[in-house]
């Protein structure tokens, strides 16, 4: 090191690093749990990057110049920002009219059947401006700053035709260019079929795969679809995913949300990033999911989904982490199934309601979720040589973070080293 540290966070109650596990591969069965956490530790950074991690007896000072800023973080723990690897984050409107049919017992495909659903939502995207679209994405990545969100998955999915489809896209890399947060671009095109398509939808996929999936190279980094009933089937699914994977494409898949068809299993087989939702997923075949996946497909579970929806099945976290299963955690941020952007309440559901312990939480925020994005060499841990993403909280334990229930404990947000 020629320079001196631009920030230091000193005196930290504790830092929790994520670092200590294996590398090479996403945290998962005792892994999960045994990463290094510092009593009374500091971090140091020089520009945009994590320069040292350790206790505070290990802190050399002669690195600090006049011009360093340092914090005092005493009785507060330190510890990576949140990668957020779920989101549907550009739309149009919002479905507040649908809440009451919810709460009169109309389930999730009922109102998709009768033209709700995200079919609502398709037609408040397309008739949206861009503006209009740009501010909303904009106010939504403002808030999930606030909550210590510091990398985030943009999914699109709204528009349903290839126009809209990629306007979408070109709306959240504009997001993206115009605050800190680091976005990661998902095309979900493959949401449900077009409402041009109604009852084709294998003639939708074959538009987006030779009209749409070309035309994307540079402009996102995942393909993704919905495997369920009312949107794609298993085969449709593979047929499609194959082709996005042939055009280079990492890929992502909406499977066993609501029911068990086989989406995850299959998926992982093609080497997919993440599996998501997964409430229905039986235990018993996560094994076969991890090792369909070699150890590196992810399961994103979606606790306020469930909570939202009220209904009782929740993915069993529990047992697909002893199965060796990896496992991330996310909101699934979107106008219909949760209009919530906070991750720590997923952290604390996921405690009370999928078996994980605050330890395996707060890394499925992190260093896995970061994986399900391939982000795990650049977020997710306080190593060195990393981007310096860090949140400061108003907690002296970790253990108090899913323990205060909904609320949000993120005092200072730091991006890149600002």
């Amino acid at each position: 090191m020629t320079q001196p540290y631009t920030l230091v966070l000193r005196d930290c109650a504790q830092v929790l690093t994520l670092a200590g596990a294996p590398t090479d591969r996403p945290l998962t069965g005792p892994a999960l749990a045994d990463w290094r956490i510092i009593e009374q530790g500091f971090v140091a950074c020089q520009g945009d990057t994590i320069a040292a991690v350790g206790p505070m007896s290990e802190l050399d000072e002669s690195w600090l110049g006049p011009e360093t800023r340092v914090i005092d973080a005493r009785g507060r723990v330190v510890m990576p920002g949140l990668v957020e690897c779920h989101t549907h984050l550009v739309f149009g409107g919002n479905r507040a009219d649908e809440f009451q049919r919810k709460l009169q017992g109309e389930s999730y495909l009922d109102i998709l059947a009768s033209g709700g659903g995200i079919l609502s939502t398709v037609r408040k995207t397309r008739a949206a401006t861009d503006d209009e679209l740009l501010a909303g994405a904009l106010h939504h990545l403002e808030g999930f700053r606030r909550y210590g969100v510091t990398t985030l998955e943009a999914k699109t999915g709204y528009g349903l035709d290839a126009a809209t489809e990629l306007r979408l896209l070109r709306v959240a890399h504009a997001a993206g260019r115009q605050q800190p947060v680091q976005l990661v671009h998902t095309f979900l095109g493959a949401h449900v079929p077009g409402p041009e398509y109604k009852g084709r939808p294998a003639e939708y996929l074959a538009m987006l795969s030779e009209q749409v999936l070309p035309a994307l190279q540079g402009q996102a980094e995942f393909v993704d679809i919905f495997c369920e009933e009312g949107a794609f089937s298993v085969d449709d699914s593979r047929r499609y995913l194959q082709r996005a994977r042939d055009l280079g494409f990492k890929l992502k898949i909406h499977a066993e949300q609501l029911h068990d068809l086989g989406g995850c299993r299959m998926a992982a087989e093609l080497g997919a990033a993440s599996v998501d939702h997964c409430d229905y997923l039986p235990a018993a075949d996560a094994a076969a999911v991890a090792a369909a996946g070699q150890g590196r497909t992810v399961a994103v579970l979606l606790p306020l989904v469930p909570l939202y929806l009220r209904q009782d099945k929740y993915a069993p976290g529990r047992q697909f982490i002893d199965a060796g299963l990896p496992v991330a955690l996310s909101t699934d941020f979107n106008p219909g199934s949760c209009p919530s952007k906070n991750l720590w309440l997923a952290v604390s559901l996921a405690c009370l309601k999928m078996g994980l312990t605050p330890h395996e939480a707060l890394a499925a925020v992190t260093l896995n979720a970061a994986w399900a994005l391939d982000r795990q060499q650049q977020v997710g841990s306080l190593e060195p040589g990393k981007r310096a993403d860090l949140l400061v909280l108003g907690l002296p334990d970790y253990r108090e973070i899913p323990y205060w229930l909904g609320e949000n404990p993120v005092q200072q947000v730091i991006i890149g080293g600002q």
